[in-house]
């Protein structure tokens, strides 16, 4: 036997409490168990347990992280010839011991990489008894944390001294789960002669044409190097047939390169389209094919202009040499049971990414590096990923045992991530740069070690060697010319949250300042910035039993993670309205308020382009039900920040924005054509008379940004509480208001609905009798399946908006059930009462 053979260990397995405090109805039970999985969902699968997700079950379910939990199955194996046999678990979640028919196989202490055991000498004919004992994470990282000495972290447990995703022991946002279990697909593999260990795929565009490179480190079962053939075939748009190369591999390591005559070039989404390429890569020995496998490649080239400039350095994505404005948002594990999360959640979750206008997806470092079914999506959406290393908002060891288990999860991700044409950059931290130099860190590490060496050494060394064609950060935020000196044990250069260099976290306008001096600061990249608000009604409702239900009532605080959480919410609404007295209202003006904060972000950073290139938003996504700062909520439900997402990231924008004590109107313009349209710029009265009106034609070019000047007439109001200013632009629209919502006299806007079915859902008319500011429908509250496509639309008087709704209802909803003051939203509720 030549081939290699893949036996998936699935089926079968069991789980058991070992040690630590589980309940006692659990603690003797021997559960059924799947693989891949986690004990929660072992556990809930049983009805063992309660939606930890519900209520106040997160307390409750606390033990299980205290607790030691073993896996169990028996496989049937006969012998068939191979010369070797591997057991292999492409992910452990987390510290655990490993048996085979009662022999210590293993000791695995990293969630983020995968393990291969030779076990032919333990195979025995017949039954097999395979064993994985869990550690309880949480003592695991106590004790890991008493030995590697305390670093400074803003969360109690110490997950920086173990290989584990971070937010599983709890965020600001996030539940904590302390989850175990076999967490990725196990398997046994056959194999004789050789197989392909490692596998690097890069495609170069060159010309019209371009080449396909493959290198590959090589396992053999002799030492005897027997000559092996490397084969490469290419297949994709534009070729005339396959295109093939073969090269001899002798040794551990083999490489063979295709040369094709047409390569179609891969883009990010909204700038051209997205062909892909398979490469079948197959090793082969005198009796025959002993292994293969297959990457999917784009031909594009990719890197960040970092080269200062006279207003300092930029951050600039270019692909295929165009320079990319970066329409971003930040991305979660999406569910806290991560093992949840399938191909068809993912391509959920990123076609609503797609549907409100991004463009760049950053996976987090304080969460996972995801399964291949995410990076295969972005790939075929054109979805650009930065992808972090995964460190987050701590000091993280360098000593052993963590550096070489650091060195082998960065090494395994390196290789797998590469070869996507989605992959725009690798980075080697979130904010521990800056948390070094801000967050008192150096006082209380005294000289530790803190991750330096990591950021600024390794992550680069590991990627010139095993992918030199991947750009990359030492962190973010991060300055280009910040660097580390070894010597004295410090940084250098420019600070790294510095808004002249590079990328830059803004975190004061939520924390400590008004949503309106985003407007203060003019970046050169901005890799977070946001603010919170509950979830979807319906979402907010099934999560919590609270009678009465209000913004401080028990389960809401259990649901809202942030320091302050709801302090902050309020004293960010004040300057714009009043906190409204009831519950549902004041969801609404959460909700209202999180998207005038972030939208007016992204008008203000993209009238800024080509100054600053790209803005991402914290954050897409959610892991459960929660008060946070996510634009979908953990039921997958939209909250308005994703229409306002849709609406800044807008291929065609027109906005009104404060210049040196004027005000102007700014025009972006992200797609391929001239944009020559007539700007109508105009002062209107809340009732509707037309104060002032002026219009011109203008060109923006394409890829550009336009600033239009507005007269003094048009942008000084007569009576601030009663006027507005609005350009209008081929249907983009920017409006200014001279008077926060508080101070205004809004009244209300008489709004008419009129529905009528559409595939797939309903189509909504509203048309305002009076002017009518941010009207969305809370629909979920009609249906619970209902989305809005979009929202946030202001009308002037007699004009009519139409948002379709998307649902399983069967039948149209309802006129008037959408016409409901509880659904039919405005910003004129929260000023009118």
């Amino acid at each position: 036997m030549t081939h290699l053979s893949r036996r998936p260990l699935h089926g079968r397995w069991t789980v058991r409490a070992t040690a630590g405090p589980a309940p006692d109805v659990i603690g003797g039970l021997t559960v059924p168990a799947t693989v891949p999985g986690s004990i929660h969902v072992d556990l809930l699968a049983e009805g063992l347990i309660p939606d930890p997700f519900h209520g106040d079950n997160e307390s409750l379910l606390a033990w299980i992280g205290l607790v030691d939990w073993t896996y169990r199955t028996t496989f049937a194996w006969t012998p068939d010839g191979s010369e070797r046999h591997d057991l292999v678990f492409d992910g452990l979640d987390t510290v655990a011991v490993i048996r085979l028919n009662g022999t210590v196989i293993g000791e695995v202490a990293n969630q983020h990489r995968s393990y291969r055991y030779d076990v032919a000498a333990l195979l025995r004919d017949g039954d097999n008894d395979l064993e994985v004992a869990f550690r309880a994470p949480v003592p695991y990282a106590n004790q890991a944390s008493i030995e590697l000495g305390a670093r400074p972290r803003p969360y109690p447990l110490p997950y920086e001294a173990i290989r584990k995703s971070a937010c599983s022991f709890g965020w600001d946002w996030g539940i904590a789960t302390y989850t175990s279990g076999i967490w990725k697909p196990a398997r046994l593999e056959s194999w004789s002669t050789a197989r392909l260990a490692e596998t690097r795929v890069v495609a170069t565009p060159d010309g019209d044409g371009g080449r396909v490179s493959v290198d590959v480190r090589i396992d053999r079962t002799d030492a005897a190097d027997t000559p092996l053939e490397l084969r490469a075939v290419v297949r994709g748009p534009g070729l005339d047939g396959d295109a093939t190369a073969v090269a001899t591999a002798v040794g551990e390591n083999g490489h063979v390169e295709v040369d094709l005559p047409v390569a179609h070039r891969w883009w990010p989404v909204g700038h051209g389209d997205q062909p892909l390429y398979t490469v079948e890569v197959s090793l082969h020995a005198e009796g025959g094919t002993v292994d293969a496998t297959t990457r999917r490649v784009g031909f594009r080239t990719v890197h960040w202009d970092t080269e200062p400039d006279a207003a300092g350095t930029p951050y600039t994505l270019i692909v295929n040499d165009r320079p990319i404005f970066v329409k971003g948002v930040n991305w979660i594990p999406d569910d806290a049971l991560p093992v949840r999360v399938d191909r068809d959640r993912y391509q959920r979750r990123l076609r609503q990414a797609i549907d409100a206008n991004v463009n760049l997806i950053r996976v987090w470092g304080g969460g996972l590096y995801e399964s291949d079914d995410f990076y295969d999506l972005a790939d075929e959406l054109g979805l650009l990923v930065w992808q972090d290393f995964l460190f987050a908002c701590a000091a993280y060891p360098e000593e052993e045992p963590l550096r070489s288990e650091i060195e082998a999860e960065a090494r395994e991700n390196i290789v797998r991530l590469a070869s996507h044409a989605s992959l725009a950059q690798l980075v080697g931290n979130n904010e521990n740069l800056w948390g070094f130099e801000d967050w008192g860190w150096k006082l209380s590490l005294d000289g530790k070690s803190w991750g330096a060496t990591y950021y600024y050494e390794l992550f680069p060394a590991l990627i010139a060697e095993l992918a030199p064609h991947v750009p990359y950060a030492p962190g973010s935020p991060f300055s280009p010319e910040t660097g580390w000196d070894a010597a004295s044990g410090r940084q250098t250069g420019p600070h790294p949250n510095d808004e002249l260099h590079g990328s830059m976290h803004l975190w004061e306008q939520w924390n400590r300042r008004d949503w309106t001096t985003y407007r203060d600061h003019t970046p050169r990249f901005v890799a977070e910035f946001g603010w919170q608000a509950p979830p979807a009604w319906t979402t907010l409702v099934e999560s919590v039993d609270d009678a009465p239900l209000t913004p401080e009532s028990p389960g809401m605080i259990v649901h809202q993670k942030a320091i302050d959480g709801n302090v902050k919410l309020t004293n960010g609404l004040l300057p714009h309205f009043r906190v409204p007295a009831d519950m549902e209202t004041w969801h609404w003006a959460m909700q209202l308020n999180q998207a005038l904060a972030v939208g007016a972000a992204l008008d203000h950073f993209r009238s800024w382009a080509p100054h600053t290139m790209g803005a991402v938003v914290w954050q897409l996504n959610d892991c459960w039900p929660v008060t946070s700062w996510a634009a979908i909520d953990g039921a997958e439900r939209v909250k308005p920040l994703f229409h306002a997402l849709k609406n800044a990231f807008a291929p065609r924008v027109a906005t009104v924005q404060p210049r040196d004590g004027r005000l102007v109107a700014v025009l972006g313009n992200e797609t391929d054509e001239a944009w020559s349209v007539p700007v109508r710029t105009r002062r209107v009265s809340f009732g509707g008379e037309v104060l002032a009106d002026t219009a011109v034609d203008v060109t923006v070019e394409a890829r550009g940004t336009l600033v239009v000047s507005i007269d003094a007439e048009l942008a000084t109001a007569a009576d601030a509480a009663s006027e507005a200013l609005v350009v209008d632009a081929d249907g983009a629209r920017g409006i200014w208001y001279f008077a926060e919502p508080r101070d205004s006299t809004l009244g209300d806007p008489g709004l008419t609905v009129s529905t009528r079915a559409v595939e797939g859902g309903t189509e909504v008319s509203i048309t305002a009798a009076r002017f009518a500011r941010e009207v969305s429908l809370l629909a979920d509250k009609v249906h619970a399946s209902a989305q809005p496509a979009d929202g946030l639309l202001t009308l002037l008087p007699g004009e009519t908006g139409r948002i379709v709704v998307r649902h399983d209802a069967g039948v149209a909803l309802d006129a008037d059930a959408l016409a409901d003051p509880r659904v039919l939203r405005s910003a004129n509720q929260l000023v009118t009462g």
